[in-house]
């Protein structure tokens, strides 16, 4: 049965890996083939063949209820009901809406809206909305999280924007607001956003140097309610309970185990519900309730069977749980820690228990925390080592009594006032913390280094004295130190990165690296904090030579202070310095400006004669090998027509498209005199703009201009003096990404 029962597992596992899904068809072929193989020794076959028709069947469920082609960027009224907590920021309240239909058209039952300037949304109520409906689709950047598998996920159909809406139907008994709006009442010391999140699962609350904190820090899952979250709770009402039953202050009449057991399960059960009872925490409810039989009854079977157990319960529930890192971090960590407790020849005390726990941990997750591009904590050993036990032994109790005991007067208020004390305490501890260490991202490594650096991992986890152990510690080094193979002199390597409505491009040389614009930011989100910055450090970029910002308008220059604040930047150069922060220290761009870097040759040109900040934009042609690339940043036809008197209106190979394809610019004239095989496009999906305006595609298709769109490719890559053929990420097929 266990052979059986792994074999269910990597059934249910395979559907993460599969580039494109299976025809339909193949789904009820699978099973019954499986019956056919079951009597025999083939049974093993059977069940990962019920276990990959079941996740592929889920899989195309969830595929099947995206919204159509044919309404990406339409306006439909649509009526549903609102579900989980909304949440309002900077005057945008953002919620999901379920059992969604339309009149007009089918629509995905569940949708992720957003509403600008609109009115208070709670959660129970119904509404009918006009909504501004789009594909779930997300920026599409080099080892960077994946939103398109996040939304498949949690089954999300589609996003939109509210244009227009009515109440249909106040709100039932929406216990869980109630309690929110409760909460953010009291005084809990400043720390109201910690506790809700502490106690719902509600982190919006949470700064963004909050969460940076807990980012660096390694204790996320401390603040947000997870798998461990919930295991704390069930695992210290458990312990309550054995040590009154050790003390002989449990009442004899009752059997302690099946009540630790019982009472353990209920307190995870109840606080699951307070959290919303999402999908991490039905797992963890899922995992916690295995643990708990096995430990009643099947504890003879060894640690391992539940965990197994486990893991096919969660899939079987939630077969698209595979495609959220939580999966994966919540049962390696189980998986670590049965490995290395349950070999040993005797026990160790527990304060070795605790301090070796968090070690093995960090150095058993270290590997899969790169596969995943997750940033790793340098100081998340020692952080949980005290904020563990101090959440769940210090804050937790009081955080939930207190919820609890709202209603009495004075008693529910200081117990969260307490809380958030303590919570407060934690917060400066953890900030001190991060300030000495702050979390490393790390760059993509070449397969076999991982492979090494995993096998340096798995020695290292091994009991004392077995051969080869300390090999262990130079070949997890390869993980930390990977080889960095450099570019051939002559050659450059550029990306456009997936920014949405902006620009970011970045070149590297053999021995220099420099980014034309940083992306977009609009209030609160910068995207140069958010994409451009992570994404630098985990292509290896460990400081910038120039920074070139082509003007000053927020979707170029807008992510420039975060670059400027994470990484090193020897100099800066824009068409518009006056413009910028003075903190950049910006230099003005001279025009005719020539340099080579490992044999790749750079020059710059600006009109004099601008008038506009757009105009104004400071050009960059490259060229390795004879192949060169224009970057145009935003200039326009009179611009463009100025140009073409430089010395840069010669043949070009590659040309950024002026103005994110603007009706504006990209002139026949510039077209005919340049000749390019090839545009760069930069904009968002579905654009208030229009970008690219019809007619500009017209003239780039009339003269045979391999087009590459990073709306429609994510972020593109070539390596210029090869002439060859554009790289795009969405060319890495995963079945819930659109084909390229």
């Amino acid at each position: 049965m266990r052979t059986g029962m792994m074999a269910l597992a990597l059934g249910l596992l395979a559907l993460r890996f599969l580039p494109v899904l299976p025809p339909v068809w193949l789904w009820l072929v699978l099973p019954v083939t499986g019956l056919m193989l079951l009597p025999f020794r083939t049974y093993p076959l059977a069940f990962f063949l019920f276990g990959f028709s079941w996740a592929g069947a889920n899989a195309q469920w969830a595929l099947d209820d995206r919204l159509s082609a044919n309404l990406d960027g339409e306006t439909r009224w649509v009526e549903g009901q609102v579900t989980g907590l909304p949440q309002n920021n900077d005057g945008v309240v953002r919620f999901e809406l379920t059992d969604a239909r339309s009149r007009q058209a089918k629509v995905p039952s569940l949708m992720r809206l957003a509403w600008y300037d609109g009115p208070p949304v709670n959660s129970g109520e119904r509404w009918r909305l006009a909504v501004k409906l789009k594909r779930p689709a997300g920026l599409l950047n080099p080892h960077a999280f994946d939103y398109d598998a996040w939304l498949l996920a949690q089954r999300i159909g589609a996003t939109g924007t509210v244009k227009d809406g009515h109440r249909l139907a106040e709100a039932g008994w929406a216990w869980r607001d109630g309690i929110r709006q409760r909460l953010q009442a009291v005084d809990a010391q400043g720390r109201t956003g910690a506790l809700t999140a502490l106690v719902l699962g509600d982190g919006a609350g949470l700064s963004r140097e909050d969460w940076q904190v807990l980012q660096d820090t390694g204790t996320v899952h401390l603040l947000v309610i997870s798998g461990q979250h919930v295991g704390l709770l069930a695992g210290v009402v458990y312990l309550l309970i054995a040590g009154l039953a050790r003390y002989g202050m449990w009442p004899n009449r009752l059997p302690w185990l099946p009540w630790a057991c019982g009472l353990a399960f209920a307190a995870a059960l109840g606080y699951g519900l307070l959290a919303g009872f999402e999908v991490p925490v039905r797992r963890a409810c899922v995992m916690i309730g295995l643990v708990l039989l096995w430990r009643l009854r099947f504890r003879h079977l060894g640690a391992w069977w539940p965990l197994l157990l486990a893991l096919n319960a969660v899939l079987l529930l939630d077969p698209l749980a595979s495609l959220q890192p939580g999966f994966w971090l919540s049962f390696a960590a189980v998986a670590v820690l049965i490995f290395t407790f349950g070999g040993r020849l005797g026990p160790w005390r527990w304060w070795q228990t605790w301090t070796r726990a968090q070690w093995l941990i960090a150095i058993g997750l270290g590997p899969l925390l790169l596969v995943l591009g997750l940033p790793i904590s340098l100081s998340g050993p020692v952080a949980n080592l005290l904020a563990v036990p101090w959440i769940s032994l210090l804050v937790l109790p009081p955080a939930l009594l207190g919820t609890l005991l709202l209603p009495l007067p004075y008693v529910g208020e200081g117990l969260l006032w307490l809380a958030g004390g303590l919570i407060d305490w934690l917060f400066k501890g953890l900030g001190l913390m991060a300030g000495q260490l702050p979390a490393w991202v790390p760059v993509a490594i070449p397969l076999w280094a991982w492979a090494l650096g995993t096998l340096g991992a798995f020695l290292l986890l091994m009991p004392r004295g077995v051969p080869l152990r300390p090999l262990g510690w130079p070949l997890l080094l390869l993980l930390v130190f990977p080889p960095r193979p450099l570019l051939p002199e002559g050659i450059a390597e550029v990306w456009q990165l997936d920014v949405g409505q902006g620009l970011a491009i970045l070149v590297r040389t053999r021995h220099h690296t420099l980014l034309y614009d940083t992306g977009p930011r609009f209030g609160d989100f910068d995207l140069g904090e958010r994409v451009v910055l992570p994404t630098l450090r985990k292509l290896g970029v460990s400081g910038l030579d120039l920074m070139l910002l082509s003007h000053a308008d927020a979707d170029h220059a807008g992510g420039a202070r975060a670059v400027a604040h994470g990484l090193p930047v020897t100099r800066v150069l824009s068409g518009d310095p006056e413009a910028l922060p003075l903190e950049l220290h910006a230099e003005a761009c001279e025009s005719g400006r020539q340099w080579t870097w490992d044999d790749v040759r750079f020059q710059l040109w600006q009109w004099p004669s601008a008038s506009d900040s757009n105009q104004k934009s400071c050009v960059l042609q490259i060229e390795a090998n004879g192949e060169r690339l224009l970057l145009t940043g935003d200039i326009d036809s009179a611009a463009e027509r100025a140009m073409l008197d430089s010395p840069l209106a010669v043949p070009t190979d590659w040309l950024q498209a002026p103005h994110h394809g603007s009706r504006s610019s990209s002139s026949m004239a510039l077209l005919a005199a340049l000749q390019p095989t090839a545009v760069l496009i930069s904009r968002g999906n579905g654009n208030s703009f229009g970008h690219p305006h019809p007619t500009v595609m017209a003239r780039y298709m009339k003269r045979g201009m391999a087009i590459h769109d990073s709306a429609e490719q994510g972020a593109i890559r070539l390596h210029l003096g090869r002439f060859e053929p554009a790289w795009a990420m969405r060319q890495e097929r995963r079945f819930w990404r659109a084909a390229p």
